[in-house]
């Protein structure tokens, strides 16, 4: 499947469409959230490569206001680069 965009070259179409990478942060404390262990708990990790990926930034939103919702948060999202 190919999107247009403007800065896409036609010869090269899918050279913009690389996967992006979505991580939840806390606003407080600086940390990025994790999923461990067999009961797959929230942990805090330092390192935003040690995080949760998202593959859209939409899963990574619900995400997000769902934890925010449930009072654990406050937590935003990352785009990775």
């Amino acid at each position: 499947m190919h999107f247009w965009a403007p800065a896409i070259d036609p010869a090269h179409p899918m050279d913009c469409t690389q996967a992006e990478h979505y991580v939840l942060t806390r606003l407080e404390g600086g940390t990025y959230l994790a999923i461990a262990g067999e009961d797959q708990h929230l942990e805090d990790v330092a390192d935003a490569l040690a995080a949760h990926r998202f593959h859209t930034h939409e899963a990574a939103l619900r995400a997000a206001e769902e934890l925010n919702r449930l009072g654990q948060g406050p937590v935003d999202v990352v785009k990775l680069d």
